[in-house]
């Protein structure tokens, strides 16, 4: 079970995903080279040997975060998997940043903040189905 955030370029001033008008297409987020060039600058631990299928973790906070950027030349978006624990949020948006995206928490269909409420709320979903799931 993974916490899902889509990385795009958004428009700085839009309020939420859903203040594009209809039919608005958004730009790529660039061409493979540049995107993995960026992600290796400013992540030097990020496993991008998948140039599709990258990985971000940090052992000690106890978080993993796939990047699923696909196989097409230029990357359209980036989509987050993220699993575990910690603080996760600064990363997911230092990314962005990086990508010159924004992001947004799959969960409610709504920008991620600082504040990641989401993945708070995420982990204790999580926590709740894994203990029902668990042995009694």
């Amino acid at each position: 079970m993974s916490w899902d955030v889509l990385l795009m370029p958004f428009p700085a001033d839009a309020a939420s995903p859903d203040d594009l008008p209809d039919g608005h297409r958004l730009p790529a987020v660039g061409p493979v080279g540049l995107v993995l060039h960026r992600i290796r600058a400013a992540f030097p631990e990020a496993d991008l040997s998948d140039p599709a299928w990258g990985l971000l973790r940090d052992e000690e906070q106890g978080w993993s975060m796939e990047l699923n950027m696909g196989r097409k030349d230029p990357v359209e978006s980036i989509m987050l998997h993220i699993r575990g624990g910690g603080d996760v949020v600064h990363t997911a948006l230092r990314l962005a940043a990086v990508l010159g995206c924004r992001a947004v928490d799959c969960s409610d269909g709504e920008f991620l903040a600082e504040e990641g409420g989401g993945w708070e709320e995420f982990q204790a979903y999580r926590d709740q189905v894994l203990g029902e799931a668990g042995p009694s």
